[in-house]
C-alpha cells in the first residue's frame, strides 16, 4: 500500500522485510500516549504479572507474523490524521522481546510518515539495544510495577533492578518518560511502597513528564480461564475512587504531575 504522506517525508533506505509478531492493533486509542494513537500490540513477554489482562500475549508465536512493510501499511490510512492528532505507540506484550523488528518499525514510521512515536515497556530487556536504538522514540511509557524488590519479584516473576537501571538510562539519554503504575488493592497500594517509588521518580527530574496511576480491573480474568491458567486475583477488588485519588496524591506530594 502506498502511504498517503510518503511524498512529504525524506526518501531514505530502510529495511522493511524484517519479521515480527503482532498480537493486535488499535486505530483510535486515547490512553496510550499523547493524543489519539495507532497502537501495535506485539506478542511475547517474559513477565508473568498476576494482574495481566492480556496473558494471551505471553507467547511470541501466538501473534500473527508480519513484515515491517506490512505493519506500515496498517498505519498508512491514518497517517495524515495522526500527524496532527497523536502518533504511533508500540506496546505489548513486551516490545523489547522483538527489538530488531520494533526498532526498524519505529525507524520506518519516522522516515515515511514523520509521526510522534511512543514505546510502552517495562524496560527489563533494555540492555539488548544500543543507545542509538532510541533515536526514533519520542516518548517512553515506562511501567514500574512496584518499588519493593521482593514484592516486585512476587508480582511479576522477574527482578526489579533492570527496570530501575533503564529509567536512569533514559534520564541520561534525555528521553521523555511517562511512568505507569497499576494500583492493586493489597498488592501495590501500600503508602510506604508508593512513597518510595515517588521519591525514585522525582529524582529522575524533568525527564519524567507525568505519572499515570492505572486502577486495577478484572477485565482480563476470563482470558486466564480460557487459557486454562489459575487467576489468583479473582477476589481482589478494584480500587475505589478514593483509593486512586490517595495514591495520586502521594505521587503529587513529590512535585510530580499525576493523572
Amino acid at each position: 500500500m502506498t502511504p498517503p504522506i510518503a511524498a512529504d517525508c525524506a526518501a531514505q533506505a530502510v529495511s522493511t522485510d524484517t519479521l515480527g509478531y503482532l498480537h493486535s492493533t488499535e486505530s483510535g486509542a486515547g490512553v496510550d500516549g499523547p493524543g489519539m494513537r495507532f497502537v501495535f500490540f506485539t506478542s511475547g513477554c517474559q513477565f508473568r504479572c498476576l494482574y495481566c489482562h492480556n496473558p494471551d500475549t505471553w507467547k511470541l508465536h501466538n501473534g500473527r507474523q508480519v513484515t515491517v512493510e506490512q505493519a506500515l501499511s496498517e498505519v498508512a490510512p491514518y497517517a495524515r490524521f495522526l500527524k496532527f492528532a497523536g502518533g504511533v505507540t508500540i506496546s505489548g506484550g513486551e516490545p523489547l522481546m522483538q527489538h530488531e523488528f520494533v526498532g526498524e518499525l519505529f525507524h520506518a514510521i519516522k522516515q515515511r510518515f514523520g509521526l510522534h512515536t511512543a514505546l510502552d515497556t517495562q524496560g527489563f530487556l533494555h540492555e539488548r539495544v544500543p543507545d542509538e536504538w532510541f533515536d526514533d522514540v519520542d516518548l517512553v511509557m515506562l511501567d514500574i510495577k512496584h518499588s519493593d524488590p521482593d514484592k516486585y519479584q512476587a508480582l511479576t516473576g522477574q527482578p526489579l533492578q533492570p527496570t530501575l537501571d533503564f529509567a536512569h538510562r533514559l534520564k541520561r539519554l534525555k528521553k521523555k518518560m511517562w511512568i505507569r503504575y497499576v494500583l492493586v488493592p493489597g498488592l501495590t497500594d501500600d503508602n510506604a511502597d508508593i512513597e518510595r517509588l515517588a521519591d525514585f521518580i522525582a529524582a529522575l527530574g524533568d525527564a519524567v513528564e507525568r505519572v499515570e496511576v492505572l486502577p486495577f480491573h478484572q477485565l482480563g480474568k476470563d482470558k486466564w480461564a480460557q487459557l486454562g491458567m489459575e487467576y489468583q486475583l479473582n477476589d481482589t477488588p478494584i480500587p475505589t475512587a478514593e483509593q486512586a485519588a490517595h495514591a495520586r496524591a502521594l505521587f503529587a506530594s513529590r512535585g510530580l504531575k499525576v493523572t
